[in-house]
């Protein structure tokens, strides 16, 4: 069995300025954010951000294209459609074709925005890099080449750029067969058309989603290990020089969280006028409706001197990119211990719960857990999952509770617990409609007639909004 908390998260709306991890994250129109596997880029020019990831829908899980949306605060985000949409009976991004990992890039010497992907067929048999073009940041760009980088194979794509010299390079893995199981460093050239040399490879390491976090002192190299949409425990590499030596890889997040349900993609650094921080970008999949996959971005807290890196959850934070300065907003905690149990819902011993008690046993409409709170605002939910391990199993157990406020049963919510550990508390995110003052907040079974078990609970947490 599998325990998580559930967090309350309130207020946080299209135009929020706090980031929520695993959040349902809307756009200005109120849309959900539709940019997987994505990447950042800082323009020059406006300084905004604008982020590129996969367009996923349910009848195109993956080759949707690759969406656009501009932010100046990394919380409120502005869609600009498709910056490179697919093309029917194209040779290399029709919708049939993978298009995974976008990244951009300005290229000085051009003077145009180079894009760059996993460009693959539907059995991953291609494994080549493709290459696009624009003179606008949000495009659309147009098709140039999909190629296999200096011959060799190409899989997760990630890109980065040197802040001292201004040098870009990729990243990628060369695939999955016995002899492909390398992370390649290569360089682009000065104009980033195309790679020029290899600068390290990460030798038989059987890992992808790479992403590089430089700092003033150090490189850090973060990477996934291989096992499809299923969370793993991400790691990380450290060096001085991006030609290595590199070190023994590390984990960046408390052993069997499985990286808080999140797989590694991308990094952000950004260098305020108070602080610089750094951002962990991943992806909380969603293997069974994969367009309905979260994002998971967090600080990462770095020290050269002591060669670590962590990446530190937390369920609300504020972040101001002027300043570099982040910090976790405060919530009101309410204990499932004390919540009000009926039907086949019970109390059970767990040594690592708050006060060590979680609630489990949720099924159906005729158990349920009822907390009571006081708050003078609108509000947000959430809820934790999680599942045992499985060796060369792909199955990921996703028990999903139904949520109800003020017993209005017409507007029910799904509260969806993720995959982690057993005795592991995460806690995921969850959007609610409360009043001004006093309400009840009750979490029962879904009615689906297989008696399917919802999530267990450990406490909620209640997060005011914005002033």
């Amino acid at each position: 069995m599998h325990v998580s908390t559930v967090s309350l998260v309130l207020g946080i709306l299209a135009s929020a300025k706090y980031i929520v991890p695993a959040g349902e994250w809307l756009d200005t129109d109120g849309n959900f954010v539709n940019a997987h596997a994505g990447g950042i880029t800082v323009d020059e020019e406006d300084g905004k951000f604008y982020w590129f990831g996969e367009r996923k829908t349910e009848d195109e899980p993956e080759g949707g294209g690759i969406s656009v949306y501009s932010s100046e605060d990394l919380a409120t985000w502005t869609y600009h459609g498709l910056a490179l949409a697919p093309i029917e009976g194209h040779p290399y991004i029709a919708p049939e074709h993978i298009i995974q990992r976008p990244k951009v890039a300005w290229s000085k010497e051009a003077e145009q925005y180079h894009m760059w992907w996993h460009a693959d067929n539907s059995t991953y048999g291609w494994l080549l890099q493709g290459f696009a073009t624009s003179p606008n940041i949000t495009g659309p760009y147009s098709f140039v080449s999909a190629t296999a980088p200096l011959g060799n194979w190409s899989q997760d794509f990630g890109m980065f750029t040197d802040y001292k010299d201004g040098k870009t390079y990729a990243l990628y893995s060369n695939g999955d067969s016995v002899e492909g199981r390398d992370v390649y460093l290569t360089s682009f050239n000065s104009n980033i058309t195309s790679l020029d040399s290899v600068i390290h490879r990460f030798d038989k390491f059987d890992l992808e989603a790479p992403t590089i976090i430089q700092t003033d002192q150090s490189y850090y190299a973060l990477m996934s290990h291989k096992t499809g949409y299923r969370p793993n425990n991400v790691v990380a590499f450290r060096s001085d020089s991006l030609s290595g030596p590199w070190s023994q890889p590390f984990f960046v997040a408390p052993l069997n969280t499985r990286t808080y349900n999140s797989q590694s993609g991308f990094s952000l650094r950004i260098e305020g006028t108070k602080r610089t921080t750094y951002l962990y970008l991943g992806d909380q999949w969603d293997s069974r409706s994969v367009w309905e996959s979260r994002y998971i971005w967090l600080p990462a807290v770095i020290d050269d001197e002591k060669m670590t890196l962590d990446v530190v959850w937390h369920d609300v934070y504020d972040l101001d990119v002027k300043t570099g300065e982040w910090s976790p907003i405060d919530g009101e905690t309410y204990y499932a211990k004390d919540a009000v149990i009926e039907g086949g819902a019970f109390k059970q011993e767990a040594n690592f719960a708050s006060g060590g008690i979680i609630v489990t046993g949720i099924r159906g409409n005729d158990s349920t857990i009822t907390f009571e709170n006081n708050t003078d605002d609108m509000g947000f939910g959430d809820q934790p999952g999680g599942s045992p391990d499985r060796i060369g199993g792909t199955w990921i157990l996703r028990r999903i509770s139904s949520v109800t406020v003020n017993g209005d049963t017409a507007n029910i919510k799904e509260l969806r617990q993720r995959d982690t550990h057993k005795g592991i508390l995460l806690s995921t995110p969850l959007l609610l409609d409360l009043k001004e003052g006093s309400n009840t907040i009750t979490v029962g079974g879904l009615s689906n007639g297989n008696g399917t078990l919802g999530a267990d609970l450990d406490r909620i947490v209640v997060y005011l909004p914005e002033e």
